[in-house]
């Protein structure tokens, strides 16, 4: 559920008129309902219920400090993926220990950058990572925490590019190799290992592949308890997904993951670490934007938006569906029209949707990409010199610009020339 719903005929975010942010801030723009925020951080804690259990935030499903600090007064923790993400967090006021530092590429600044401002633990990636990790600890005199991210070799049943538990992906040890890895952690003072790390993909529609990922993990806690290690946190990673369509199947509930948990890991008396950054922020935001073109072509008609791939990427990227409605809702005489989605930018990719119904369209007016809230402002960019996406928070009867969009004289004057031209 979010708090997007017409009222009086006008799509409102919660109390707020999306029509009336329009109007002040201009389009295209992000809108996310704090109500749906917490309705979601609120879901997934209360499935893991009975277990010892973290929350943490993935950031890079939406990384504005206001998305942030709300999730973190609510008791979230965060994962990061970069020193920038860490930068984020410990500027919207989360507690260092309740940060979890995840990403295959960290680099040696990047490492002594979060230890020296603290931290709950690295999920380490590679052995090259773990060694790189240990200097970095030794030479500021202080013992980095530790999970390995073990790859089970699991087809989470998701988009290619989007899937990260198969042995073909670049995520993680082989779970195979972890006595031998651990073992060499062991022997290192600047590493303590607390825990194991799996995270096998994004926007999972079943079960059945979480089941056998954990199912994988309780056996290889096992075995590295009987051989001398003390794990004590088990990080479950994110990815389970949400609904993209209205008309989209049943997916699993969050009990019936929290259920699946318990059934596989609870036995092990460990701390369950989750993930989630789409099952939060997706449904909390949408992206709105204006018509401004309805364009006739030779065998259809194109709705020309003032939104582009560079303020929604997911379609492009990924073959992504959002559902796309009027902010002011058809009247039941209005007749309806199939349009292809498109954006000004010069690429045929610039498409955000093919052969879609909508009440007919005009220049000027609004539609909603709905389930925009993740991965959506954060991938944002100013390809074709476009600004820069502002973004919205929207808290009951009130609304706030959460970010800006830059003038054109605050991107360009970005650019050095060089003395010489």
């Amino acid at each position: 559920m979010d708090h997007f719903q017409y009222k009086n005929g006008i799509l409102h975010g919660e109390g707020v008129s999306l029509a009336e942010i329009a109007a002040q801030v201009g389009t295209p723009f992000y809108a996310y309902s704090s109500a749906t925020l917490t309705r979601h951080f609120h879901a997934v804690d209360a499935a893991l219920q009975g277990m010892d259990h973290l929350v943490c935030f993935a950031m890079k499903a939406a990384s504005n400090q206001a998305i942030i600090k709300t999730l973190a007064g609510l008791g979230a923790g965060m994962d990061v993926v970069s020193g920038g993400e860490y930068r984020r967090a410990i500027a919207a006021g989360v507690a260092p220990e309740r940060i979890v530092f995840s990403g295959v590429g960290k680099t040696r600044e990047e490492m002594a950058f979060a230890l020296r401002g603290g931290l709950r633990q690295f999920n380490v990636e590679s052995e090259a990572e773990l060694e790189a990790l240990n200097e970095v600890a030794v030479s500021l005199e202080t013992v980095a925490p530790i999970t390995m991210r073990v790859n089970p070799d699991v087809d989470a049943k998701t988009h290619a590019k989007i899937a990260t538990g198969k042995a073909e992906n670049k995520f993680g040890i082989p779970i195979s190799r972890a006595s031998e890895v651990y073992a060499r952690a062991a022997s290192l003072p600047g590493l303590e290992a607390v825990g194991v790390d799996v995270h096998i993909g994004s926007q999972l529609t079943e079960l059945a592949p979480f089941e056998l990922a954990y199912r994988k993990l309780a056996s290889v806690t096992q075995q590295l308890r009987a051989e001398g290690h003390d794990i004590r946190r088990l990080d479950l990673g994110g990815g389970l997904g949400i609904a993209y369509q209205a008309d989209s199947g049943p997916l699993p509930s969050l009990q019936e993951y929290g259920a699946m948990v318990q059934r596989e890991l609870g036995h092990l008396g460990c701390e369950i670490e989750v993930e989630p950054g789409r099952l939060i922020a997706g449904n909390a935001g949408v992206l709105v934007s204006s018509v401004i073109y309805v364009k006739s072509g030779e065998d259809r008609e194109f709705l020309i938006l003032d939104a582009a791939m560079n303020d929604l990427i997911r379609p492009a990227m990924y073959e992504a569906h959002h559902d796309v409605v009027p902010v002011q809702a058809a009247s039941a005489d209005q007749p309806t029209a199939t349009y292809d989605i498109v954006g000004p930018v010069c690429e045929s990719g610039d498409t955000f949707a093919k052969g879609r119904a909508l009440p007919r369209q005009s220049a000027g007016d609004l539609v909603a990409f709905r389930s925009a809230g993740a991965y959506g402002a954060v991938m944002a960019s100013e390809y074709n010199t476009r600004q820069l996406v502002p973004e919205v928070m929207v808290h009951g009867d009130q609304f706030a610009v959460i970010r800006a969009r830059p003038t054109f004289d605050e991107m360009i004057n970005r650019d050095m020339i060089p003395s010489w031209l």
